[in-house]
């Protein structure tokens, strides 16, 4: 159930697909690098500075890439999704209306 009052998702929706869409075109490679760079300085302080290939160093390697695309990744999704909102309510306050509400 739609009411008057209520704003609509779909901007912000249309938004954050379009960030994921950019996360995936512009920025999946760089966070696999990164958070692949980060599992890597975890292990050296975990385990010893030259990492051997381990189980467990392999296992902190993947945690970084996995964690570091999710961040990027939800970054993109969160900073499109507003941008998607603020642009469907700039899309909605239209002058017409202003003036309306004016007379009355």
């Amino acid at each position: 159930m739609t009411t008057k009052t209520s704003p609509s998702k779909l901007p912000a929706l249309i938004g954050a697909g379009i960030g994921l869409a950019a996360f995936l075109a512009v920025a999946l490679l760089p966070a696999l690098l990164y958070g692949g760079y980060a599992g890597v300085l975890l292990a050296g302080g975990i385990f010893g500075a030259p990492v051997t290939a381990s189980l467990g160093v392999r296992a902190l390697i993947v945690f970084g890439m996995v964690l570091g695309v999710t961040a990027v990744g939800s970054l993109f999704a969160v900073a499109g999704a507003a941008a998607g909102a603020a642009v469907g309510a700039l899309l909605r306050a239209s002058p017409a209306e202003k003036k309306a509400e004016h007379r009355a």
